[in-house]
């Protein structure tokens, strides 16, 4: 939906009232519709889908649009793709696991041109492989190195896999303005081609970008989700609630570096229960003091991982690939965790995950770190045979 329209349909002028949420969504779902039918229909979409209320909202009018359209005319593929780190929050990826389930039912159902389906980080970079196997250092604000290859890399090779089959592709995502202050320098930072509701994806060649409630306040979302009832059956209530018990937002849907800042802020935090960028993991906290009390070791385990990131005691001096790196002021930057400090960490992990009573760490991902680990122990005392 355009700025025009959007303010269009508030218009009071006259006396006459603003508009509801049923005219808001019809624009929505009748823009879609439109989008839909374009020129563009030999490209495939893709839509990001999060599990979060505006993922769902996009997810929802998409469906609502193509229900709208006869049969004859649905010659377009649908790809609902969502990413799962393999560290989301617990409560979020079972909402999330459950919620694809009810659309790819739905679209076999209803008969539509839908596939649904989820990336996963490569199984030799997934968090703790990185972590424990190679030492990275919990992420901080400086040093995200976990959005680009959990969630950056695994959805980007999906979409260029799209790109090569077809020609190109369509990102379709519910990214908005009135997210924050920096999704609008964001989004404003695009300027659609003149004619067309798409903008090149920056770093991905091939791809555009289609943002079809980029102009609707977080009331309008809210209200729609509250009134409809989804294509798929039943209703947002589940959504509702875990938005009501976690006090909070949801970690963005990422599709490129620049959305990255937004991955793991204090204004997004539905995420990675493993995050260390925030300082406090509100979400998590907010799903325990709703009555949620098998997730307190958690909480436990990241504020003590948080903890120990710059205990230099627990850190190399030298990097992966051998080197000193030196600040100006003549201090070294610490490299990664020692193969002490990695144990350690992977003991307290498997520690966590007893009293937790559900798998955090898979079989494979430790036989690969203690794979990393022989190579590692190898390299170190021939580094120090050399010395």
């Amino acid at each position: 939906m355009s700025k025009n329209q959007l303010n269009s349909l508030r218009d009071t002028v006259d006396s006459t009232p603003p508009a509801t949420s049923e005219e808001i969504f019809n624009q929505v779902v009748a823009d879609v519709r439109d989008e839909y039918l374009s020129d563009t229909q030999s490209f495939p979409w893709i839509v990001g889908f999060s599990g979060g209320k505006d993922s769902t909202l996009v997810a929802h009018a998409v469906f609502a649009a193509l229900l709208d359209i006869s049969p004859s005319r649905l010659t377009r593929p649908v790809h609902i793709i969502a990413n799962d780190t393999l560290v989301e929050s617990p409560l979020v990826v079972s909402h999330l696991h459950q919620s694809l389930e009810e659309l790819r039912n739905a679209a076999e159902t209803l008969k539509l041109p839908v596939t649904v389906a989820t990336t996963n980080p490569n199984k030799e970079n997934t968090f703790w492989v990185l972590l424990i196997g190679k030492g990275y250092p919990s992420p901080n604000s400086t040093m995200r190195w976990c959005t680009d290859r959990l969630k950056i890399q695994p959805t980007s090779r999906y979409i260029l896999d799209q790109v090569a089959a077809c020609g190109s592709a369509i990102i379709v995502l519910g990214v908005r303005k009135d997210e924050s202050s920096s999704r609008r320098r964001s989004v404003e930072s695009f300027q659609n081609d003149v004619g067309t509701r798409l903008h090149p994806h920056k770093e991905l060649k091939g791809a555009y970008v289609y943002r079809p409630i980029v102009e609707l306040a977080t009331d309008d979302v809210w209200e729609i989700l509250a009134s409809k009832a989804p294509p798929w059956g039943g209703s947002h209530n589940r959504l509702i609630k875990l938005y009501r018990d976690a006090s909070g937002g949801e970690c963005p849907v990422v599709m490129s570096h620049e959305d990255a800042p937004g991955c793991g802020t204090n204004s997004s935090r539905f995420g990675c229960w493993t995050c260390t960028v925030v300082e406090k993991d509100k979400s998590l906290q907010g799903f325990v003091d709703s009555g949620n009390h098998q997730y307190a070791p958690l909480i436990t385990f990241r504020d003590w991982l948080r903890g120990i990131r710059n205990d230099l005691s627990h850190r190399q001096g030298r990097r992966r690939n051998g080197k000193i790196s030196i600040m100006d002021n003549g201090k070294i930057i610490p490299g990664p965790f020692t193969l002490d400090a990695r144990r350690m960490i992977l003991d307290r992990l498997l520690q966590t995950q007893n009293e937790y009573g559900d798998t955090l760490i898979s079989d494979q991902e430790i036989e690969t770190i203690k794979r990393i680990w022989a190579t590692d122990l190898i390299a170190i005392q021939t580094q120090g045979e050399n010395e």
